[in-house]
């Protein structure tokens, strides 16, 4: 009656031993690091660089340390507590970035790092690793941004007016095109005209994007501007695609789950966990790259009349690297709208760092078309940051080329590189933003925070095991075991998801362990009812775990429905507390019933003749005489 089958014994004690090798890292505590690298150069670290950051250690009277390098050439300095951490930065920062006027030489970063012994090594093929730790457990960054969407809807106004002077070209209508601030002025040479360019523009928009008003005093003009409904929605869009694009940057930059969410209609939160280098995180979030390929023109012509203080029309002038002349057509060939991926890598033949571009089908073909009429002529790629243009090089055209795969090298440092194909993968920002509030988070606090939320779940636990042992006896021993299983579960299945754990979110496994205990309370309280009922032990167990399972599911599919309500509309830490609620549930439902249940199976289902079972005193009504 109270046996499992042999093949459920199985996958019960398969689930649980998964979950000890996934929850096993977590138990390692975690150490601050210093990553040192450098900033322009990619020199290999040698040893007389490695011997001065020894000297600076020894120096600091450091006793307790570990040095490496990494594989991508920087050196880690593993520290014992915040204190060394902190201490030791700013003495490095003083000896190896000691001119101040300067741009560092170096980079210097910190973080907190999780300290595997070799043995466990072997679980790392299938992905065993820690728990993700959210900012106020990490420490790291948090930045506040505002985004300019008056200046997303003046781009579109601006986008507007140029599609309406293509209508007007297509039609051969001669009108005079203005850009003013929130509105477009289209005036006419000829009356009959303007219904005609009314007619086209209604065919190219909705009605309710746009209004058009048609000037009394001046007959032959009309007025465009933008509904309320249509600013509202390029409000929205500028935000949504400004998340987007900070989404894409950071994953490039950030090696745990950033937080990154809209904060009221106009703002936008970033939490980078473990990052603490506030300025290069800055840099990377605010930079608004955009990459243009146009021809260059070397003619002496066009050098003479510049000789003379002029340029031709349609040519300007743009400096390179070491600060030459450069003419360049103002029309741009390609923009980064025909980029479609963009990666770090060096040139095979002058291992100078480069940037590799992939572009999309109708880049592939302009690119090919003008290479191909253009031999022997320069070509010049042109990076362009809040509206200054900088050469990056511009080579002579050889040879035609095809396929969309552009390699771009010359004055970059590997770091320039690096950043440059993030911001090219990643997209343009759809509005400016500028960073209203910032601030750093130590992992000293983390560290704080993380003890004081282990110490509030195993004081939480023991209690909670107390009672129940000694309430229930045997049974309560097997619920306290069943706990330990739902913890064991429930921080495996975090570390699998790498979901971001905050202050909250160890609240959230708190709660659980308390909530978890009730399918046991219900259980045993079931199984002493049959008691009281006069049926014998083995009955008992049986029909208390059938019959408590109805309860236990409504229970806690309720609770699971206010959860994953948390889940839905919550964001950040609402949402991380969400889901660990969610997979508490989840967890503390198979460790109570069905590892619960075996536990019992194995103590008491062999008996035949059982005749007491340990659970605590049954009260039974007294029968009256």
């Amino acid at each position: 009656m109270n046996r499992y089958p042999a093949w459920k014994n199985l996958l019960i004690t398969f689930a649980v031993l998964v979950g000890v090798i996934y929850m096993a890292p977590n138990f390692y505590e975690l150490v601050p690091f210093i990553q040192i690298s450098e900033t322009r150069t990619q020199k290999k670290i040698d040893s007389i660089f490695l011997e001065k950051i020894k000297n600076i250690i020894s120096d600091s009277n450091l006793k307790k340390y570990s040095l490496s390098i990494e594989t991508d050439n920087s050196v880690k300095i593993n520290l014992f507590s915040a204190e060394d951490q902190s201490f030791l930065l700013e003495k490095l920062d003083k000896n190896l970035n000691k001119d101040s006027n300067k741009i560092n030489i170096y980079n210097i970063t910190v973080g907190m790092n999780s300290i595997t012994p070799g043995f466990m090594r072997i679980f790392d093929f299938i992905g065993a690793k820690p728990m993700s730790l959210g900012l106020d457990l990490r420490g790291g960054v948090h930045f506040l941004i505002e985004v300019d969407t008056e200046a997303a809807v003046e781009s579109k106004y601006d986008e507007t007016a140029m599609e309406v002077r293509s209508i007007l070209n297509r039609k051969k209508i001669i009108s005079k095109v203005e850009r003013n601030r929130g509105e477009i002025l289209v005036k006419f040479n000829k009356l009959t005209d303007k219904n005609e360019t009314i007619k086209n523009i209604k065919k190219q928009w909705q009605d309710d994007d746009l209004f058009i008003e048609e000037s009394r005093q001046n007959q032959s003009s009309i007025k465009i501007s933008f509904s309320k409904k249509f600013l509202e929605k390029i409000k929205t869009n500028a935000v949504s695609q400004n998340i987007s694009t900070l989404n894409k940057r950071i994953s490039g930059i950030s090696d745990s789950e950033p937080i990154i969410q809209q904060q009221g209609s106009k703002r936008i939160i970033v939490q980078l966990p473990g990052k603490q280098d506030i300025s290069k995180a800055k840099d990377l979030i605010g930079r608004t790259a955009k990459l243009e390929v146009r021809m260059v023109d070397d003619t002496h012509s066009t050098k003479n009349l510049f000789k003379k203080g002029g340029l031709p029309f349609g040519i300007e002038n743009i400096k390179d690297h070491n600060g030459n002349n450069t003419f360049i057509y103002k029309h741009p060939i390609l923009t980064s709208s025909n980029i479609k991926d963009a990666h770090y890598g060096r040139d095979p033949q002058t291992r100078q760092p480069s940037v590799n571009l992939t572009l999309d089908s109708k880049g592939a073909r302009i690119f090919k078309d003008v290479t191909r009429d253009n031999i022997n002529k320069r070509m010049a790629i042109i990076l362009f940051e809040n509206g200054i243009g900088e050469i990056i090089t511009a080579p002579f055209i050889r040879s035609e080329i095809s396929g969309g795969q552009v390699q771009i090298s010359g004055a970059m440092s590997p770091e320039e590189a690096a950043e440059i194909s993030v911001l090219l993968r990643s997209g343009l920002l759809a509005a400016p933003m500028k960073i209203i509030e910032e601030k750093t988070i130590g992992p000293s606090l983390g560290l704080n925070n993380i003890e004081k939320g282990l110490k509030s779940t195993i004081y939480g636990f023991i209690s909670v095991v107390f009672f129940i042992t000694i309430y229930y006896g045997v049974f309560g021993l097997f619920s306290s075991i069943g706990l330990i299983i739902n913890l064991i579960l429930l921080v495996a299945l975090l570390s699998v998801l790498q979901v971001s754990i905050n202050l909250p979110g160890i609240a959230a496994i708190a709660l659980t362990v308390g909530m978890a205990i009730d399918s046991n309370v219900l259980i045993n309280e079931r199984i002493r009812e049959e008691l009281r009922n006069g049926n014998n032990p083995q009955e008992s167990i049986y029909y208390g775990f059938k019959r408590a399972w109805s309860t236990i599911l409504d229970s806690n599919f309720t609770a699971l429905i206010v959860g994953l309500s948390l889940l839905t509309l919550g964001s950040g830490t609402v949402r991380g507390f969400a889901i660990v609620h969610c997979l508490g549930i989840i967890t503390s439902m198979f460790s109570s019933v069905l590892c619960v249940r075996m536990m019992v199976n194995f103590w008491y289902g062999k008996r035949a003749n059982l005749s007491k079972i340990s659970i605590g005193e049954v009260w039974k009504p007294k029968k009256n005489n």
